[in-house]
Formats: C-alpha cells, structure tokens, sequence
C-alpha cells in the first residue's frame, strides 16, 4: 500500500469516498451541514495535508485522512503549541478491516514526529467503536478534557498520543 499526498485529480473521489464511510457509521443526516464538510477535500488540501491510500492493483483510493500539522491550521480542533492533530480518518467500506486506517494514522504519527511535535490529538464520536479500537492499538488515550460538542447533538470524544522527543 502506499500513503502519499492527494493529487487534484482525486479530490472528487476522497469526498465521496469519506461520505461513504461517515455514512456507514451513522454519522450523516439530511439536517447535518457535516457532508458538506466531508466532501470539501479541496479546502482540507489547501489548509491542511490530505493523504490517501492507494492499493496495487486496485482502482482508486482505498482510504484518506487530514493530516493536522500545527494549531494554526483552521482545521485544528486543538490550540496545543506543540501537538499535531488527524481528522476525517476514512477507508472506503469495501477495504475495511486490511489495516489501510492504521496505516494512514500510523503515517500521521510519523509526519507529527518529523514536524517536532511532541503529541498527536484527534476527536472522533462515541458511535465509532471500530476507531475507538484502533487508536487504543496505536497507543492512543482517551482524554475526557479534550471532548467537546461543536453543535447540538453532536459530542465529539478527544484521544491523544503523546510522542517521544526527536534526538
């Protein structure tokens, strides 16, 4: 599998792609303005760094997330000077579960790393169990002082992995 940076060509395709996925868990609904957000890639590869999953000889990306570098970013949901963060973590329902979600997080963790963060941060809701999972595997901790409810209805759960100094 490969991990890179999102081309323009497949923007249209990560949009639709993250939308499936959000779908599959419950997460979008004809009164949330969220699928509009999932779909607009082209704003999250300007402000932030988008990376996709792409198989051999598969067709199309297989996964994609936001890669937060700093607090600067209007992508963060975070103001930690020194932490990184990952959004919009998404793997298309038909490659679910070949590990393509840990290794788009596991390449955040390493670009987090090489930026001299010393923490990565990420939201996620109580409904994606699956992720839940993941981020625990990966060393993530639940930290209840980063949950948050960005509008009504919708609580967002906070996890951090705290990263070792560069040499």
């Amino acid at each position: 599998m490969e991990i890179r940076p999102i081309r323009s060509e497949e923007l249209t395709e990560v949009g639709d792609l993250t939308v499936a996925a959000y779908a599959g868990v419950g997460h979008l609904d004809d009164e949330s303005d969220y699928e509009v957000e999932l779909r607009d890639v082209g704003s999250r590869a300007r402000q932030a760094v988008v990376l996709v999953a792409v198989e051999p000889g598969a067709e199309g990306v297989v996964g994609a997330v936001t890669y937060v570098p700093d607090r600067a970013s209007p992508y963060a949901e975070f103001d930690v000077e020194h932490a990184a963060g990952i959004r919009m973590l998404a793997v298309a329902p038909h490659a679910q579960g070949r590990g393509i979600g840990e290794a788009l997080v596991l390449d955040c963790l390493g670009r987090a790393q090489a930026d001299g963060r010393r923490e990565v941060i990420l939201h996620t809701t109580k409904a994606m169990a699956a992720a839940h999972r993941l981020y625990a595997r990966l060393g993530f901790e639940r930290d209840p002082n980063l949950d948050w409810w960005p509008t009504p209805g919708i609580e967002l759960i906070g996890f951090r992995k705290h990263l070792s100094p560069n040499p």
